[in-house]
């Protein structure tokens, strides 16, 4: 499994998690938004140059 699909994993287990638990439901959706808001808050926190690397370096992995 590639790095990317193991996060992709672990979200989703631990929005199902957050669901489960009896957790007032605000808190439950501000959590999940925290868990799936992050990832995409870091990337858009790189600059240019960073973000083509990271694209680069993805384009090789899935190409072989």
């Amino acid at each position: 499994m590639s790095p990317l699909g193991k996060y992709y994993v672990g979200a989703a287990i631990g929005v199902v998690l957050l669901f489960i638990l009896p957790l007032p439901s605000l808190l439950t959706w501000l959590l999940v938004l925290g868990l799936l808001g992050a990832p995409v808050a870091a990337y858009f926190m790189l600059d240019a140059s960073q973000r083509e690397r990271l694209r680069r370096i993805r384009r090789r992995q899935i190409g072989g």
